[in-house]
């Protein structure tokens, strides 16, 4: 795991949290310079997919350990908030949970937090490692993908062009990433469990809720966060992070206060 920081070292600490599978300069890269004017900017590049490192990505519990391992060693165990983009929502959610580090403000990025079986969640895992690694190593979507997305009417295009290019696709900058990283990854998060009704005292957890995503999705925040503070847009996954970086910026600005 790598971790690469911006912004003043004395400033509030946010730390950012990639989504499945993803790049951390291709997910976070362009919004850096928004918040390191105001931030100590820490972002986390998984084991198995920063091309700096040999390395697989373990499952979420090893991860959220070494995670907790520097929290503690570089900040005293404590910083001012975290955003956990799409799978890294399960991040923060498992860090406020296990109570080993302490966060002010725990941001879920619209994740949909996801949880299954184990035989359910391997052969979803077989399916989506094989789709995405195929995709990683030709650096582009396959055709009917590429069918779909031209039959979508242009601005719904647009997004989810942004969400490929979020992941790497279109290029072939992820193909270092090996198979059994993407299926670890996505396997171990789907079973791992976040608790129901976390509550922690003085962290606040905000949930940007994507409407378009579906209600389920908000009733799920509800279930897993006691009072969570929901800011609700009328948007799809993520959608306000890679399509509107500038209100994206501002919103995690007013969830800390700043």
């Amino acid at each position: 795991m790598k971790i690469y920081i911006f912004g003043d070292k004395f400033a509030p600490v946010i730390m950012l949290f990639p989504g499945t599978c993803c790049h951390w300069k291709a997910n976070f890269g362009g919004i850096i310079p928004l918040l390191e004017k105001y931030f100590h900017v820490v972002c986390v590049s998984y084991d198995g997919f920063d091309e700096t490192e040999d390395s697989i990505f373990p499952d979420m519990l090893t991860e959220t350990e070494r995670i907790e391992s520097y929290i503690t060693e570089h900040f005293s165990g404590k910083i001012c908030a975290a955003y956990g983009c799409s799978l890294g929502g399960s991040f923060v959610g498992l860090l406020v949970q296990r109570r080993k580090v302490h966060i002010d403000h725990a941001i879920i990025g619209s994740s949909d937090l996801d949880q299954s079986g184990g035989i359910g969640a391997k052969i979803q895992a077989t399916i989506i490692s094989k789709m995405l690694y195929g995709m990683f190593q030709k650096g582009k979507s396959p055709g009917f993908m590429q069918k779909w997305l031209e039959s979508k009417p242009i601005e719904e295009r647009e997004y989810y062009e942004k969400m490929l290019d979020m992941f790497g696709i279109n290029s072939t900058r992820m193909s270092f990433v090996k198979k059994e990283s993407i299926k670890n990854q996505f396997y171990s998060d789907l079973v791992t469990p976040i608790e129901n009704d976390i509550s922690v005292q003085d962290t606040v957890i905000h949930c940007f809720y994507a409407e378009k995503m579906g209600k389920k999705f908000l009733d799920r925040y509800k279930q897993h966060f006691n009072d969570p503070d929901i800011h609700s847009f009328n948007m799809q996954h993520e959608e306000l992070l890679v399509c509107y970086p500038e209100k994206w910026a501002e919103e995690i600005k007013l969830c800390c206060g700043l």
